[in-house]
């Protein structure tokens, strides 16, 4: 029998000895390193065999709110369970209620990324779990943030005033989510406008100021938008879009003409590209100047078509973005990046760091004012943050650029052949120009019609799609989501829906 003295948890280097059960150094969790590697390594199993086998699981769960209470207990077990038992209970319990978003036949909402290398790189942040708030906190997180940034910058062709590089007044940052750079770049723009108006007239209140300002969107905006404004304490007003659901300048400068002469102060300008409902554009070669010369921060929101503009022949969709002031995509949604990834850049980053920049004492680092180097708390709501950029730099080299294009130009060219399939069918009409990964489309016929459809397809649980609405019609969307994803798993998806749609127009006329 080992007796325990002061050396704690494995003290035999993990071997289980005679008297270890009762040892008061023993720690609650018997999970040790060689115990971890032979877990990780069915877990790395159970993961690839998961993915490999996605197809064969119904796309969407048979479950009803509530279903997962009753399947576990109702509070934390006193003694540790078996990583056996937690193991099956997630066939049991989890995988049940699992939407999956990885399935071939998942065509709803976006895509979210989904890569082995970025699996990996989570894997490592995990392990090496620092909370990068600064560079001192961990430098390489810092660093390699920056870096990535700019190469992803680089990828996209971005202007040099958005790059950090050795010297640049710009540089990159990661988000959580497009609706955090959506919020941080209107309470930057806040700030901003504020400020400058308080020089100017320094008897003018903070209140007086916030009560005047109004920001700007495309009706077609997401709904992240209009909260950036609720969450900033400002008025949010929706510009109406075009025949193709595009914003347009013209429509822009009337509103802010409208609302200057009412006495109000336009202050922040937010440009889609590529809209939830229906992957439209807004006109940033229009909108651009006329931010630029009234003096109003212009954003851009590219979360999903973002990253689309590392191919060459996207890249036009981006142009105009030398008048923004900061720019947003998601490489967790289309560019293999596991999520929580979402990239924003701003041209001049003392512009967002003043407006959040605080510095307790027990933040601080003799480093911090070098110049070299940037504390990403200041970027950002939270103060903790992941080692997020290994995801990037996992990904980025694994695939590299080439490999990257070609994912996504095999998206859109699965859309399209959707597309070319729909065009085959009179039934049927194409509600929005294809441009990427997303087609929009509908029975011709009522939106009652279109909303028994859609009830259809997603009852039967084997593709799964969601709706939008464009102007006054209920519109089904098909966006290839899946890195799996082939042609034969488009036109089964065809197949079903014509068969559906079949059906239900022939139960209208009985």
């Amino acid at each position: 029998m080992v007796i325990a003295s002061s050396v704690p948890f494995n003290c035999h280097g993990g071997e289980e000895r005679e008297g270890c059960l009762s040892c008061p150094w023993r720690s609650p969790c018997t999970m040790n390193s060689s115990e971890f590697r032979r877990r990780g390594k069915e877990m790395t199993d159970f993961v690839a065999d998961y993915l490999d086998g996605i197809e064969g699981r119904q796309v969407y769960p048979d479950v009803q709110p509530g279903y997962l209470r009753s399947l576990v207990p109702s509070t934390a077990p006193e003694e540790p369970d078996a990583f056996e038992d937690i193991i099956n209970d997630v066939e049991r319990i989890i995988m049940p209620g699992v939407t999956h978003w990885h399935s071939p036949y998942f065509f709803a909402y976006f895509p979210t990324a989904n890569s082995y290398p970025a699996m990996l790189a989570d894997m490592l942040c995990g392990a090496i779990g620092c909370i990068g708030f600064s560079w001192a906190a961990s430098p390489a997180c810092t660093e390699l943030e920056t870096v990535m940034m700019d190469w992803l910058g680089k990828m996209l062709k971005l202007p040099e005033a958005f790059l950090a590089g050795e010297a640049g007044q710009g540089g990159g940052v990661i988000q959580g989510s497009a609706s955090e750079a959506t919020l941080m770049a209107l309470l930057a723009a806040r700030t901003k406008v504020t400020r400058r108006l308080q020089a100017a007239s320094p008897g003018l209140t903070q209140g007086a100021i916030m009560e005047k300002l109004v920001a700007y969107a495309s009706d077609q905006a997401h709904s992240s938008v209009e909260r950036a404004g609720l969450i900033g304490g400002v008025k949010m007003k929706a510009i109406p879009s075009d025949g193709k659901f595009a914003m347009r300048g013209s429509a822009l400068q009337e509103a802010m003409e409208r609302d200057k002469a009412e006495g109000l102060i336009p202050f922040f300008v937010v440009a889609t590209l590529g809209t939830t409902s229906c992957c439209s554009f807004d006109s940033l070669l229009e909108v651009g100047p006329i931010c630029n010369k009234e003096d109003v921060w212009l954003h851009i929101d590219a979360a999903y078509a973002g990253s689309s503009f590392i191919c060459p022949e996207f890249r036009h969709l981006l142009n105009g973005v030398e008048f923004a002031d900061s720019f947003n995509f998601n490489p967790h949604k289309w560019l293999l990046v596991n999520f929580d990834c979402s990239a924003m850049w701003v041209k001049k980053r003392t512009d967002l760091i003043g407006a959040f920049k605080l510095d307790p004492v027990y933040l601080k680092h003799s480093n911090q004012d070098s110049g070299l180097i940037t504390d990403y708390r200041h970027w950002q709501l939270p103060l903790g943050r992941r080692f997020r950029s290994l995801k990037m730099w996992f990904v980025f080299r694994m695939y590299g650029v080439k490999g990257l294009q070609a994912y996504i130009r095999k998206h859109v060219q699965l859309a399209h052949e959707f597309e070319h399939l729909l065009h085959q069918d009179p039934r049927f009409e194409i509600c929005a120009e294809v441009t990427l990964g997303l087609v929009c489309f509908r029975l011709k016929g009522s939106n009652k019609l279109n909303e028994a459809l859609l009830e259809r397809i997603n009852s039967t649980k084997k593709i799964h799609l969601v709706p939008c609405h464009l102007r006054d019609k209920f519109v089904l969307r098909f966006a290839i989501c899946s890195r799996t994803v082939e042609s034969a798993h488009v036109r089964l998806a065809w197949e079903h829906i014509s068969q559906l749609a079949s059906d239900l127009l022939g139960a209208e006329k009985e």
